[in-house]
């Protein structure tokens, strides 16, 4: 059976094979760890968590590697607000995302390389591109030369033209274009930097992805993904700079899922409208949030909301109940998926048909007379989506109650923290969440 992607790049559904028999490498742009993550983070976590799932099952190998940006221009700024190191900083909320990540059923990559362990790599990556007449230097800044690239924007499908900032826009004087981007920048002796031939500084953000799969992966790979706003600058910067450098396509296929919604709005910071994971974990189990993430299409807007929430909690609970018993009978190793749920994750991952085709199986099981054989083909089908980890006598899914007191002190303690920082769509979003949970908070 073939297995199809949609492919960002050419903008069509294809077979997928890899440029290797048998074997995929694959690359997920990882977290930035400056704050906590949200919601919107453990989406594009699960989907290519899911997407590793599938590749290991239909083929020998895969090499999967999802990084961590662990040198940011945000994390430095964070690290000042708090007046505390940069390693502080992103120590803490790497172990933040690895717990929920891990709570909400997403296998460790094969490889998880940190920025600042490839800096080496990233000086001689520049190097190669200012020989190859692709980077220049100026005003202690090394920048990626656009015009350089022919192919610039065939992924985003915009113009260069079309990039060019408006007249309230100032373009920093060292650049010789516009649309050029940062492979080098200075950094003052009180923040985090390295010893370059251009200087002490630290690497764009742009350019840590492409030396990182160079070094992990090799110059052309399988599979590169993230959420569909990296595409444009992240990913189309990637890709001039690693064809410049290496004379050789980045990947073959390009797979962006789409973004969280709330009331129509797209799920930021910057908006305010943002949820935590370590908010929703306290609320929901990790298992009911991944469902109800996969119950849309991954290329798909996904509108959150509880109700999406407390049906994905009933759901799974009646996806137990159908088992209850009969996977006492059966090991993990007995259990592999239905063919009609294979179509369709192997139709560009379509999760939604393939949770109807389980959700199909799970009604069979008590009216048949082979109880025990379609718990199996329930269980192997669920597990490649990462769900039903449990035994049906260890878990029991449900919302936590909302009356939770050590939870609602815990919100208004993050709320008074948010108040003294000042940070006030921090403040306020909590005291909304207080608000649905029937509290009610006079600052007077």
């Amino acid at each position: 059976m073939d297995l199809f992607l949609y492919n960002s790049y050419t903008r069509k559904k294809q077979i997928f094979i890899p440029v290797k028999d048998d074997s995929v490498t694959m690359y997920a742009c990882g977290p930035t760890v400056y704050g906590p993550g949200h919601i919107g983070n453990g989406r594009s976590a699960i989907v290519f968590d899911t997407l590793a799932r599938v590749l290991r099952y239909k083929y020998k190998n895969l090499i999967y590697v999802r990084n961590i940006t662990d040198v940011d221009d945000k994390i430095i700024n964070t690290a000042k607000e708090e007046k505390v190191e940069t390693s502080f900083v992103t120590k803490k909320f790497t172990e933040e995302y690895h717990n929920d990540f891990a709570r909400l059923h997403v296998l460790p990559p094969d490889i998880e390389p940190y920025a600042t362990d490839h800096i080496t790599q990233m000086i001689d990556f520049i190097k190669i591109l200012i020989k190859n007449g692709n980077a220049y230097f100026s005003e202690s800044h090394v920048l990626f030369n656009v015009s350089s690239f022919t192919g610039y924007g065939e992924l985003s499908g915009r113009k260069t033209e079309d990039m060019i900032p408006g007249a309230r826009i100032k373009v920093a004087s060292y650049k010789k274009n516009p649309s050029d981007f940062v492979l080098w920048k200075p950094s003052p002796n009180n923040e985090v930097g390295w010893e370059s031939p251009w200087g002490r500084g630290r690497p764009g953000w742009h350019l840590e992805c492409s030396a990182m799969i160079k070094e992990h992966l090799g110059e052309t790979i399988d599979i590169h993904g993230g959420g569909e706003d990296l595409t444009f600058p992240h990913h189309e910067n990637e890709i001039a700079q690693s064809v410049c450098c290496n004379d050789k396509p980045l990947a073959k296929f390009w797979i962006h899922n789409g973004l969280l919604r709330t009331n129509k709005l797209k799920m930021s910071k910057s908006l305010g409208n943002f949820i935590l994971m370590k908010d929703l974990l306290k609320e929901y189990d990790g298992e009911a949030i991944r469902l109800a993430i996969l119950s849309s299409h991954y290329r798909q807007p996904l509108i959150w909301s509880s109700d999406l929430l407390i049906q994905s909690v009933k759901t799974l609970n009646k996806l137990y109940s159908s088992i209850k018993g009969y996977d006492l009978e059966v090991s993990k190793d007995e259990c592999t998926p239905d063919k009609k749920v294979l179509k369709a994750l192997y139709d560009d991952l379509n999760t939604p048909k393939a949770l109807a085709e389980i959700f199909s199986i799970s009604k069979k099981i008590s009216k048949s007379e082979n109880k025990v054989e379609l718990t199996q083909s329930l269980i192997g089908s669920a597990n490649l989506l990462g769900l039903l980890n449990f035994s049906s006598d260890d878990k029991k899914f449900k919302k936590t109650s909302e009356s939770n007191i050590d939870y609602i002190k815990d919100l208004i303690e993050e709320r008074k923290i948010a108040r003294v920082k000042k940070d006030y769509l921090e403040s306020d979003r909590i005291r909304d969440i207080l608000i649905k949970l029937g509290v009610e908070i006079n600052d007077n």
